[in-house]
This record gives C-alpha cells, sequence and structure tokens, in this order.
C-alpha cells in the first residue's frame, strides 16, 4: 500500500518567507521553488505543495471578495 507523506508544518519564519515569496510570484518556476527551499529550509516539492495551497486559499478568498462586493452594490443602491 501506498504510504501518505506526514503533514508538514512550517514555523513563523518560514511561513513569513514563504508569503513574502507568494506577494512576488504565484507561479515560481522550478529554479525559483528550489531557490525558495533552500532559503526555507524544506524540499522543492513541499514548497510546490505549499504554493498550490495558497493558491486556492488567494482564489477563494477573491472570490469571497467578489461576492461581498456585489452584496455591498445592490444594498448601497
Amino acid at each position: 500500500p501506498v504510504r501518505k507523506k506526514s503533514r508538514t508544518f512550517y514555523s513563523i519564519e518560514q511561513v513569513e518567507e514563504l508569503e513574502k515569496m507568494f506577494q512576488e510570484d504565484h507561479y515560481p518556476d522550478n529554479e525559483k521553488r528550489r531557490e525558495i527551499a533552500a532559503v526555507v529550509g524544506v524540499t522543492p516539492q513541499r514548497v510546490m505543495v505549499w504554493f498550490q495551497n495558497r493558491r486556492a486559499k488567494w482564489r477563494k478568498s477573491e472570490k469571497l471578495s467578489m461576492k461581498g462586493n456585489k452584496k455591498h452594490r445592490r444594498s448601497s443602491a
């Protein structure tokens, strides 16, 4: 049977660094992921997964803010 990887826990410093990189680029290429991994101290695979999850969270928040803007416009009109 295939074993699932254990969950990676990030320190506050690691998350801050990852967030900073996310603000610069939402889609880092292979080379950039390797650089980030070296700085943060995790594997490039973990960086890739972190960015996938962060983009999903970002899209969800964007979608919710768009809904909020529509509701606000209707109620203020």
